[in-house]
């Protein structure tokens, strides 16, 4: 399987968020690409995906740089939902960058209320 390695920035405080629940995840250091891509496809699954990539827009102090691998699969899925972002929000600006910080947000929002909910 082909990946293709790609960086984006988080907040300081996601970034170690994201950290503390790949780790109680089970995934371990080096399980932060596939924890990832699992929740940029879940994420990509979403009716209101959009939406939210148009709210990751706001984050601020993205100081924290992170490196993945992205197969080339997700890769061609992700470049249809930057098209799909792009028709409802033309000036969005960083629109990958924004569809997996909005992945890791959601997959931490959901998995955190889906724990409580129990």
């Amino acid at each position: 399987m082909k990946a293709m390695m790609t960086s984006i920035k988080l907040q300081k405080k996601l970034h170690f968020t994201m950290q503390q629940r790949i780790i109680s995840d089970g995934y371990g250091m080096r399980g932060k690409s596939k924890w990832i891509v699992e929740a940029i496809e879940s994420f990509l699954k979403l009716d209101d995906y959009p939406t939210l990539a148009d709210i990751a827009c706001d984050m601020d102090q993205l100081t924290e740089v992170i490196s993945i691998r992205l197969p080339d699969i997700l890769m061609s899925k992700m470049d249809k939902a930057i098209i799909e972002v792009r028709r409802h929000y033309p000036a969005m600006e960083g629109v990958k960058s924004n569809l997996i910080r909005a992945s890791i947000m959601q997959r931490l929002i959901r998995e955190a209320t889906s724990v409580t909910e129990q």
